[in-house]
């Protein structure tokens, strides 16, 4: 076995919060969307230097509260940039892990975390 990407699914339940969470503050772009009619769950995929998520509606493909633990590097980058936008409900603080590195954890709408954290050369 190879494996070439592994790509998170995320559950999501309301479309206006998760494009101001992921599209306008995180700065994730949408590389496309998916419903079987106009009624319907919404299923997509977004992505922003390499990372892929797909986000979903359909309530047997995730359950909310999930974490993604991301190594990368650029953390303190982030944390200003986000706290810089000033985003109404979430102003993540930068963390001094135990492990030996840094990390900024960001929380959906949803309950879902993302934990970029960056290794520090000690």
């Amino acid at each position: 076995m190879k494996i070439e990407k592994v790509i998170p699914i995320l559950r999501i339940f309301d479309e206006a919060k998760t494009m101001e969470f992921y599209i306008g503050w995180l700065g994730f772009t949408i590389d496309w969307q998916h419903r079987y009619e106009d009624n319907a769950p919404l299923y997509m995929q977004i992505s922003k230097d390499g990372l892929v998520l797909h986000l979903s509606e359909h309530h047997g493909d995730a359950t909310p509260g999930a974490k993604i633990f991301i190594e990368c590097s650029g953390v303190r980058e982030l944390q200003k940039e986000l706290n810089e936008k000033k985003y109404k409900y979430h102003r993540p603080g930068l963390v001094q892990e135990p492990w030996n590195a840094i990390s900024v954890t960001v929380v959906d709408p949803f309950m879902n975390r993302i934990a970029f954290n960056e290794r520090i050369e000690s």
